[in-house]
Parts: C-alpha cells; sequence; structure tokens
C-alpha cells in the first residue's frame, strides 16, 4: 500500500515539474491555431497528434526550466515549493523525463504530423528552455520581451500542423501572444520584485524600478489592445471576435491604467497578472466561436 501511495507521490512531482495550467494556455492557443488556418475541419489526426506534440514539447521545456532554475527557486517564496527544490525529484530524473517528452514529441511531428511543425517546435522548445531560461533571462530586463517569441509560437505550430505552412493569420495570432506576454509578466516581476532582486534575476522594476515598468505595462497594453484589433481589421474574424476583443482589451487597460496612476495599491499586479491568463484564453476562444460562426453564415 506504501509503494502505491509513493508511486503516485513521485508521479504527480513529475506531472507538476511539466507545468500543467501553464502548458494548458499554451497547447489551447495552438489548437485555436489549427481550426482557424482552414474554413472547415482541419482534420483528426492533425488535431490529436498535432496537441499530444505540441503538448509534450512544451512539457519538456517546462521540465527543462525546473532543472536550470532549481538554484534559484530555493531561494523565492513563489518557486521553493516546486519538487526539485525540496528534493522530492533528483535532476537527473527530471531531464531524463524531460528529455523523453523531447524525443517523444519530435517522433510524433515529424513522423504523424510534418516536419516542419517538428522542426517549428523544437527551435520554440530550444529557445524557451536553453536561450530564455539560461541567457536572456539573466542577461537583460528586456528577457521577457525577447523571450517571448518562443512562447507565443504554438498559435504558429497549430497552424502549420494543418496546413504545413506559415501564414499571415497564423503570424497574426503569434503577434497577439507576443505583445501580450511582457505586462502579463512585468505585473507578475513588480509582485516579487524582492525575490528577482535577491537571486540576481534583472528583471524590469529590479534594473529601472516599478514606476518605470509600470509605464511600459501601461504601453504594451495600449499596444495588445491595437494588435487584438487586427484580426477583424483584415477580415480574419467578425464582429464576435470584435466586441470580446474590445471589451477584454478595456478591462486589461483599466488594470493597467490604475497599476500607472495608483502604485499604493500593492494588490493590482498580481490581479493584473490573475486576469491577464484570463484574458489570453477568452480572447482565442472569442477567435474560436468567431471563425466557425462566420463559416455558419456563409453556408
Amino acid at each position: 500500500m506504501n509503494t502505491n501511495v509513493e508511486t503516485y507521490t513521485e508521479w504527480r512531482d513529475y506531472y507538476e515539474l511539466t507545468k500543467p495550467r501553464v502548458v494548458m494556455l499554451i497547447v489551447f492557443t495552438a489548437i485555436v491555431g489549427m481550426f482557424v488556418s482552414v474554413p472547415g475541419w482541419p482534420g483528426t489526426a492533425a488535431i490529436l497528434f498535432g496537441t499530444i506534440g505540441i503538448g509534450l514539447a512544451s512539457s519538456s521545456a517546462a521540465v527543462f526550466n525546473h532543472v536550470l532554475d532549481a538554484r534559484i527557486d530555493i531561494q523565492m517564496m513563489r518557486t521553493r515549493g516546486r519538487p526539485l527544490p525540496q528534493g522530492k525529484l533528483t535532476e537527473r530524473s527530471a531531464l531524463m523525463f524531460a528529455s523523453s517528452l523531447c524525443v517523444i514529441s519530435m517522433i510524433i511531428l515529424w513522423f504523424l504530423v510534418n516536419p516542419l511543425t517538428a522542426i517549428l517546435t523544437f527551435f520554440s522548445l530550444i529557445g524557451y528552455a536553453v536561450i530564455y531560461t539560461v541567457w536572456l533571462k539573466r542577461a537583460t530586463p528586456q528577457n521577457i520581451v525577447i523571450g517571448g517569441a518562443a512562447g507565443a509560437a504554438p498559435p504558429i505550430l497549430g497552424w502549420t500542423a494543418v496546413t504545413n505552412e506559415v501564414e499571415a493569420g497564423a503570424l497574426l495570432m503569434f503577434l497577439i501572444v507576443f505583445v501580450w506576454t511582457p505586462p502579463h509578466f512585468w505585473a507578475l516581476a513588480i509582485a516579487r520584485k524582492e525575490e528577482y532582486a535577491k537571486v540576481d534575476i534583472p528583471m524590469l522594476p529590479v534594473t529601472h524600478g516599478e514606476a518605470y515598468t509600470r509605464l511600459n505595462i501601461l504601453l504594451y497594453s495600449i499596444l495588445l489592445f491595437l494588435v487584438t484589433v487586427l484580426p477583424y481589421l483584415i477580415g480574419m474574424s467578425g464582429l464576435i471576435y470584435l466586441v470580446a476583443a474590445v471589451g477584454l482589451g478595456i478591462y486589461f487597460l483599466y488594470y493597467a491604467i490604475r497599476m500607472y496612476r495608483k502604485p499604493e495599491e500593492d494588490e493590482l499586479p498580481m490581479a493584473l497578472f490573475k486576469y491577464s491568463i484570463s484574458y489570453l484564453g477568452y480572447l482565442f476562444a472569442a477567435l474560436l466561436i468567431d471563425h466557425y460562426f462566420i463559416i455558419q453564415l456563409a453556408l
């Protein structure tokens, strides 16, 4: 009985290494990319194997991130409870797990989806797990902006899984996630400023101060609002998406403006961070719903 409990606990720790909540959002944006890429059904094989492959690759990147950040995670309140800092798993076992996920995902994507998606997914994985985590994160306060390209790739990966091409619609979805990333992470960076400073991670509020970071969050939020209107302006989506994008964007701006004007309200950064996660999910859900509503009108 104890053996079963220990086995369950160990696998739960492995599961936690994959950052399941983050990966679910990543995979969802990829799935939306699949469905929006074509007017009809994208194909069962592309959806099934594309989702599994992209999900496993994202999980692999998350595990590599845990391994590479284990020594600073133990010093931060937000991350010290993770399996590696707590000694629940060894770095060697985590690396083997991450490598296995990576290899399996590449096999699935290369042979069951298409080589283009496999290649782009691999570069996205390397971009996040190695270039961002090992170098950018510690090299520049613009780490989130530059490294955001890897995190913004899933809609393109979903699109190419179906079409085997990188097209304008995929790039626009990429742009939305790319512009969303800085205000999303900088809000968290403000809330955890002391912890990042303690481990010498040059997040923007650590190197340039909170006032400058709040201004940048506001500017990026304005840019995000404008970018999210583009799918409607180019005919990629209709009124359902436009109404959702405007409504969600106004609320995003409300948080950003309040953060800028009322820095004494300490709860606002985490409030924006949490809302930004729901924001992206709802925005892409609206894009998906609108896409199929337009198709039904055309029939």
